[in-house]
């Protein structure tokens, strides 16, 4: 995955230093360097970003001080010459607190840090969405989704413990669903990770018997067969 970093510090030489850094190491794109704070704060109004290098000891306005006054900031991870300021730091829930001078290693494993809980948080926002039903917004998550029939503009999504019908169109579901999930008929979505059986037309998940369409039979079969060993009958 790629990191969008900034680095902000009053110090040149530290922006350079940290520059050089964030080169060596393929998953970081350093979008912006900022010399203060204020600076920092206009461009994020306008840009996604994913991770701080941010330096505490800096005119107008510190960079403890900057992160108690935004919402939602992207990680940080403090870069500073003063230790005195880490218990701080953590309260403020930064991923890591780089004392300088910072050697790259150290550099790399606060870095190492920061990509294995942005791959943890990407994973578990792109496997969560919310639906809309009878008024209320409901979270559902992929994994537990067997399978999804559509009818016209409203689609019906049947889970492990409920069923839930909603007003979308199955071809605005298919474009955001993951792999597993695999088009059977032209109206139904399954989830290949709980089929338990085909036999003849039909696939067998859980309680539900789900008609596989003449056309995309030999698609459906080969897709389903190639990771699970299963009945196939003729």
């Amino acid at each position: 995955m790629t990191i969008r970093c900034v680095i902000t510090d009053d110090e040149p030489i530290a922006r350079k230093g940290l520059q050089r850094y964030v080169e060596k190491i393929s998953s970081l794109e350093l979008v912006a360097t900022c010399e203060d704070a204020l600076s920092l704060n206009a461009f994020l109004k306008n840009n996604e970003v994913d991770l701080l290098f941010l330096d505490i000891e800096m005119p107008y306005l510190n960079g403890i001080e900057f992160l108690q006054s935004i919402t939602n900031p992207p990680k940080v991870i403090f870069t500073t010459a003063y230790e005195k300021y880490a218990i701080k730091g953590y309260e403020l829930e930064v991923l890591d607190y780089l004392l300088k001078p910072i050697s790259f290693d150290r550099f790399l494993k606060a870095v190492n840090k920061a990509e294995i809980i942005l791959k943890k948080e990407k994973e578990k926002s792109s496997d969560e969405f919310f639906i809309k039903v009878d008024g209320s917004h409901i979270r559902l998550s992929w994994n537990n989704i067997l399978f999804i029939e559509g009818l016209e503009n409203y689609i019906t999504i049947y889970t492990l413990t409920e069923k839930y019908i909603t007003h979308l169109t199955l071809k605005t579901v298919m474009s955001n669903m993951p792999g597993c999930f695999l088009q059977v008929h032209k109206s139904t979505i399954v989830n290949t990770d709980y089929i338990s059986g085909i036999t003849g037309n039909t696939l067998l998940i859980e309680k539900y018997q789900i008609i596989i369409s003449r056309s995309l039979k030999e698609n459906v079969l080969e897709k389903v067969l190639q990771n699970k060993i299963l009945k196939k009958d003729k």
